[in-house]
């Protein structure tokens, strides 16, 4: 993989595996939460005959995206899937949010969620990060993080809890409660999350140093069904 190729383009091409294999079968109506500047899956979904738009304030203009929140988006129809990609750890209410994507898909539909627990981001697993950050290059969330933090003075912990108030942040227990709370969970797994900003980290090198003690395993991948 080049090392020109964007931190978010790795991420969704090393989870896109993981969501084509969940969705329902092509036509299905899909909508992605928080599909981004980019569009996130959407574009690929709808190159497979899916029915798929991508909900975001920052959605790329064009047909299939509506730039808001999916708070305040009308559906016009139920979904056969929802998709939410590390984007529920930013939303405002994070009930809200869970209760509408339950809401909108048809029962039987498949929910899946690619996330992460800010709270096991642990001083640790932050030095491991840091040391691996590529140099050169647009600088990431990663790198402000290392910034910031060395020029607070403050120890780990208190920085990051600081900075997870400061940005509303719903912890990884928090979400993966209320995912459980209303759906029939298929899936619930911790994966590698940081790799896509250490390129060339690999998720295999990443999952290996969880394995040794190295660090915590901070992404979470979950598949639920509406009962």
């Amino acid at each position: 993989m080049s090392d020109t190729t964007t931190a978010t383009q790795r991420r969704l091409d090393a989870v896109r595996p993981f969501v084509h294999d969940n969705l329902p079968p092509a036509p299905s109506r899909v909508l992605e939460i928080g599909c981004g500047p980019t569009g996130g899956f959407v574009p690929a979904l709808r190159e497979y005959g899916y029915h798929a738009v991508g909900v975001d304030p920052a959605a790329p203009p064009g047909p299939g995206y509506h730039q808001t929140e999916f708070e305040h988006h009308d559906l016009t129809a139920p979904l056969d899937a929802v998709v939410a990609c590390t984007s529920l750890h930013h939303v405002g209410n994070l009930d809200d949010v869970l209760d509408r994507a339950a809401a909108a898909l048809t029962p039987g539909g498949v929910l899946i969620v690619l996330e992460w627990a800010y709270e096991k981001f642990d001083e640790a697993t932050a030095r491991w990060c840091f040391e691996r950050l590529p140099e050169g290059g647009e600088p990431g969330w990663l790198h402000t993080h290392r910034r910031l933090w060395l020029a607070s003075g403050q120890s780990w912990h208190t920085y990051l809890d600081a900075w997870a108030q400061s940005e509303r942040l719903h912890s990884g227990h928090a979400i993966v409660h209320g995912l459980q709370a209303r759906f029939r969970t298929r899936l619930l797994t911790e994966t590698p999350y940081f790799f896509p900003d250490l390129y060339p980290v690999s998720e295999t090198g990443e999952r290996a140093a969880a394995h040794r003690g190295e660090i915590g395993a901070t992404g979470i991948r979950y598949l639920g069904v509406k009962p």
